[in-house]
């Protein structure tokens, strides 16, 4: 949808139950510049002091707002590829950026300030046997990375990517940026993955990986041991953890493809799912990427919205 109207979101307890969470969508949020543009908002993430990022495949790659919607400034202009993709505020309001075609995940400053970069090979691919576009000929779990998508941080500070479009892995990092360990390879049996594009971990450590193109979420343990799958998802490509609840963003599927899980597809929309109370929701869409090229959405459709809660 690319209009304005109020959603009704379906929260499922035990998935057993059923209730309504209902959200009216702000149009008139976002006070974006004049001169700046956002064909695709990749990411949103929000801070302690409720300030909102998006990251943008865009010639402003960051923007920071008020959570009124008033423009607070950019960075990261020149740093990144046209594929930038997850963006976690780490609970010291310290920003982790993750760049696919980049194949690169450091950290800045809430303003912009280059911290830390993880991975010894930063900016080119680890060799996964993947040939660039199809992540069928990914034949082998790589190190970090080729092609991550998503940070998460552990309540110990310990860091877990997806990683990604090029490999079939999870990494865990120390706070300090060391390589712990990595687990995953291609496959859809437990513990491989296709296209790991999403992830968070619990307070108790458990982690929660986004299997998309195999439309469930896998779960482990802190060390990558296999607890269970949920595949009551279509296609996930991020998870928020907040206030006893699991928010899911789902891509849909478009009549011709094909699910690694359910075979063709006919058409499903995408979605955002509350599983097993919560403020508003910000969330950011890659149109163009997705819909606009191919001419199914409008050029005005929006990429990024604020949906808030109503009781």
């Amino acid at each position: 949808m690319c209009r304005g109207s109020e959603r009704s979101l379906h929260t499922r307890t035990d998935f057993s139950g059923v209730t309504t969470l209902r959200y009216v969508p702000i149009a008139t949020w976002e006070r974006l510049p004049a001169g700046y543009t956002h064909p695709d908002v990749a990411a949103v993430a929000v801070n302690s002091k409720g300030r909102v990022y998006l990251f943008c495949r865009a010639e402003h790659p960051v923007l920071i707002y008020e959570r009124d919607g008033g423009f607070v400034g950019s960075w990261g202009e020149g740093m990144f590829s046209m594929r930038t993709h997850g963006i976690t505020i780490a609970p010291d309001d310290s920003v982790w950026c993750t760049d696919d075609a980049g194949h690169s995940v450091r950290k800045f400053t809430p303003d912009g300030k280059l911290l830390l970069t993880l991975g010894d090979n930063a900016g080119k691919p680890s060799d996964s046997g993947y040939d660039g576009s199809n992540l069928t000929t990914i034949t082998r779990g790589a190190p970090p990375f080729n092609r991550p998508t998503n940070l998460t941080v552990a309540p110990n500070g310990d860091l877990y990517i997806s990683d990604g479009y090029g490999n079939a892995r999870v990494h865990r990092f120390s706070p300090s940026g060391q390589l712990i360990a990595s687990w995953g390879e291609p496959g859809t049996g437990p513990g491989q993955f296709m296209l790991p594009h999403g992830i968070a971990v619990d307070a108790t450590g458990t982690v929660f990986v986004c299997d998309r193109e195999s439309d469930r979420i896998q779960v482990f343990t802190a060390e990558g041991r296999f607890i269970r799958e949920i595949t009551d998802v279509q296609r996930p490509t991020q998870i928020v953890l907040a206030r006893g609840r699991m928010y899911v963003s789902e891509l849909g599927w478009r009549a011709g493809q094909r699910s690694f899980r359910h075979g063709p597809i006919e058409r499903d929309p995408s979605r955002v799912s509350v599983l097993d109370a919560n403020g508003d929701l910000y969330v950011a869409e890659v149109v163009w990427t997705i819909a606009g090229k191919a001419g199914l959405v409008p050029p005005d459709c929006h990429t990024v919205q604020k949906l808030q809660r109503v009781d």
